[in-house]
């Protein structure tokens, strides 16, 4: 009897050693399966935050596109614009008005001189020949003799004087405006236009910064044509010029001069602040 339950002692301490390693390697197996687990759940949030990252970014970059996209199209709206503004500044219709309303009063401050003043394209003879140095082909002045005996005509007058404004205005081309503005007062220098065409022809030389030419053709206006519509804009840009020429003090007396004797026009407007400019530059 002794043996008996000796021997089922036995059988029951071998059967739990032969079942403890299934039961080890049962839990290992378990928590591999965890740990495998887990780490795919790791793999998973971190795919779908990368995901969400990469989702924002492009958010952010549409955005940014779009916002690029907007500030292009205000820049070319604000160049259009600016470009008008340009176009509005540079026209002139004082004397096609004049021309066309057949207004005497308008266009005999102009045309009374005319006979005494037919020389003065010869006055801006000199114009031409620095234009050559600095990018305008000469374009000679005649003699004061030159000029037609018969009255010209006024649509031929009209014409010229357009043409030459649209380079400048239209298509920017300020070397052609100069020659073909030249070539005008040279064609008819008796014309009601010759004023306003010394006006152009200096803008036309200072848009380019020619200075010194612009300033020729600017002061012929003021000295030849006293009273023209464009004695104050003249006077302006002749005082521009001068500060351009580092010829500050004569630049600064005719700014003054032009905001005395034509206040409250738009040209003296401008001329005030450029002296405030020229002030605060000075201290």
């Amino acid at each position: 009897m002794g043996r008996q339950r000796i021997l089922c002692v036995v059988t029951v301490v071998a059967a739990l050693v032969a079942a403890t390693p299934a039961m080890a390697q049962r839990l290992s197996l378990g928590e591999r399966v965890t740990l495998l687990e887990n780490k795919a759940n790791v793999d998973n949030q971190s795919a779908g935050q990368a995901n969400l990252e990469a989702q924002n970014k492009m958010v952010q970059l549409q955005t940014e596109v779009q916002s690029l996209r907007n500030l292009v199209e205000t820049l070319q709206n604000e160049i259009e614009q600016l470009k008008q503004r340009n176009r509005d500044q540079y026209v002139d219709l004082d004397g096609r008005l004049s021309r066309l309303e057949g207004n005497p009063a308008a266009s005999a401050p102009n045309s009374a001189p005319a006979p005494t003043r037919a020389p003065a394209p010869a006055t801006a003879a000199p114009a031409p020949a620095p234009a050559a140095q600095s990018g305008f082909s000469d374009v000679d002045a005649p003699p004061a003799d030159a000029a037609p005996a018969a009255p010209s005509d006024p649509a031929a007058e009209e014409a010229a004087y357009q043409a030459a404004l649209d380079a400048l205005v239209e298509r920017f081309e300020a070397a052609e405006s100069a020659r073909m503005f030249t070539a005008f007062l040279r064609d008819y220098p008796a014309s009601p236009l010759v004023p306003n065409a010394y006006y152009w022809l200096g803008e036309s030389y200072y848009v380019t910064q020619n200075y010194e030419l612009a300033l020729e053709a600017f002061a012929t206006l003021q000295t030849q044509f006293p009273g023209s519509r464009k004695e104050a804009d003249a006077l302006l840009k002749m005082g521009y010029c001068q500060i351009a020429l580092e010829q500050r003090d004569r630049g600064e007396a005719t700014l003054r001069d032009l905001v005395s004797r034509f206040p409250g026009t738009d040209a003296a407007a401008k001329a005030e602040s450029r002296l405030r400019t020229l002030a605060l530059e000075n201290r």
